[in-house]
């Protein structure tokens, strides 16, 4: 019996050792595969191969601000890398009848705050680290911006613009079902939201997937932020981040501090402003720039840019862009496609990237003329190119304050859904009530009657895009102050300023809340 036994064990070792080997192999070769798939998307983009992926170059500019924090090491290092990371893959049947494998992410990088927030991207060039990326810079946008959520993110690899929208609902509504069984989405877990390649119809099929697994959460509308209006989303958050930008750059525009290093004159008024990628983010931040008097001279996207030192209509140009998917034949200077990234050179007091990772590196950013960088993207700077714009006198908005709109008018929408109530609708009347009532007494007392026209203005209550506007407002001017007056007083650049703020408000609201099971 017992030779019996050593037998059999012997055939079950020498099983798994080749099953292990198979995996090393399978692995090495995955390995090799992703690695130069990689290579040639890092290389398509024109980001030079000795520039670090996008995961080291958040921890290189965490390490940097991590240092001039007081907190011990140990809870520096917890917050240096993601809680749980959760990788999916489900076969999807397309509408030629071909089985398609999709691969899904969903990382959770801080629960010092629940739930956790961060948008999902559909794109071809998905993977892990970036999703990690993602996740850690999301923890510290909401910290900078008080917004009381851990940092998440999530992404599936697949191209938007050639699947069909029946695929899409099927891959959308599969990595649903899978976040909801490991207990990766919920109001009080782990709350998605839109980026790159999805939008309000992707996170409506989201909150119907999970409204069908948890039908008896009266919640569950907060499953998800960036919703349509009609399916709880929130007025507003369409232009949320732009606005954002918009905000970040009127502040930055209107310190003395700001001014007087870069040699600019106060206010946003008469300013150029090149802007690369015309989206959403790059569209609504031109929009709102304009409005307030700034000269659109360059926009840039993918296949091509288009710059005039006249200025350019924002609106005309995006309704040609939508009509024809090019900027050639507009009136100025077309950059082709093979040329469009040097649309970041062009002269210009304000410059926003406003499109993909990486596009400012230590090749490029010598030849950058602008004085003021905004970040509208995630991580479009690299830390080499941080340090030669520093270097070179420019003052730059990190991606961590500037772009923090979307996800702050996402809580206002989270409150909303938890309400279960439209902001404005319980105040709304009781305000215009006692604005007449004023407004009566003032007439009377100066017997100055107020025309029709100024009466309604002054009356009017808040509307809910009123509210979401005020509250963004109000965040984005307290979080620029705040960054602006550390940086001045520390002597360092805004970037470190902003993450040394959000470390040390994450790392105190995680050691005065205790940790559980740990030797920190």
């Amino acid at each position: 019996e017992s030779s019996s036994r050593g037998r059999s064990f012997r055939a079950l070792f020498r099983f798994f050792s080749f099953a292990m080997q198979r995996v090393g192999r399978f692995s090495r070769v995955l390995s090799r595969s992703y690695g130069a798939q990689t290579a040639a998307i890092r290389m398509s983009s024109g980001v030079p191969d000795s520039e670090p992926r996008f995961l080291d170059c958040f921890k290189s500019y965490y390490d940097r601000a991590s240092a001039l924090s007081n907190h011990q090491a140990g809870v520096l290092q917890d917050l240096r890398s993601c809680r749980a990371i959760l990788r999916v893959e489900f076969p999807v049947k397309t509408e030629s009848g071909e089985w398609k494998q999709v691969i899904g992410y969903r990382a959770q990088h801080s629960t010092h705050r629940l739930p956790c927030k961060g948008g999902i991207r559909y794109a071809t060039e998905v993977d892990l680290q970036e999703v990690m990326a993602l996740a850690s810079l999301m923890t510290f946008k909401c910290a900078i911006a008080d917004v009381p959520f851990g940092g998440a993110k999530g992404g599936i690899v697949i191209d938007p613009k050639t699947s069909t929208v029946e695929t899409l609902e099927r891959v959308t509504r599969n990595y649903t079902m899978a976040l909801c069984q490991k207990n990766f989405i919920g109001p009080g877990l782990d709350v998605p939201a839109p980026d790159m390649g999805t939008g309000a119809r992707e996170m409506a099929w989201i909150k119907d997937t999970y409204e069908q697994f948890n039908s008896m959460d009266v919640d569950s509308a907060a499953c998800v932020t960036g919703k349509p209006v009609h399916a709880g989303g929130i007025r507003g958050r369409e232009e949320a981040t732009g606005l954002g930008v918009f905000i970040g750059i009127r502040e930055f525009l209107n310190n003395e501090s700001v001014v007087q290093k870069i040699g600019l004159s106060k206010g946003v008024k008469d300013k150029t402003v090149v802007i690369q990628g015309f989206g959403n983010v790059g569209y609504w931040a031109a929009k709102f720039l304009q409005e307030s008097g700034a000269k659109i001279t360059g926009v840039g996207e993918w296949n091509g840019a288009i710059y005039n030192d006249q200025g350019l209509d924002v609106e005309d140009l995006f309704r040609y862009w939508q009509k024809h998917k090019s900027f050639e034949g507009y009136n100025g200077k077309f950059y082709t496609a093979k040329n469009a990234v040097e649309i970041l050179e062009a002269p210009c007091d304000v410059l926003i990237p406003a499109a993909l990772e990486q596009q400012i590196h230590y090749k490029n950013a010598p030849r950058i003329q602008a004085k003021l960088i905004g970040e509208a993207a995630n991580g479009p700077t690299t830390p080499r190119a941080h340090n030669i714009l520093v270097a070179n006198g420019s003052i730059i908005i990190p991606d961590m304050l500037l772009n923090v709109g979307g996800v702050c008018v996402s809580y206002f929408e989270w409150l909303k859904n938890l309400a279960h109530v439209r902001f404005g609708r319980l105040n709304k009347k009781w305000e215009e009530q006692g604005k007449r009532a004023l407004l009566d007494l003032i007439e009377k007392s100066s017997n100055t009657p107020v025309s029709s026209d100024d009466r309604a203005r002054i009356v009017r209550g808040p509307r809910e895009k009123d509210i979401v506007y005020s509250g963004l407002d109000d965040t984005m001017s307290e979080a620029c102050a705040s960054t602006i007056a550390t940086a001045d007083e520390k002597g360092i650049d805004h970037r470190t300023a902003a993450m040394l703020l959000s470390i040390n408000k994450v790392a105190t609201a995680a050691i005065s809340s205790g940790k559980m099971f740990s030797n920190i």
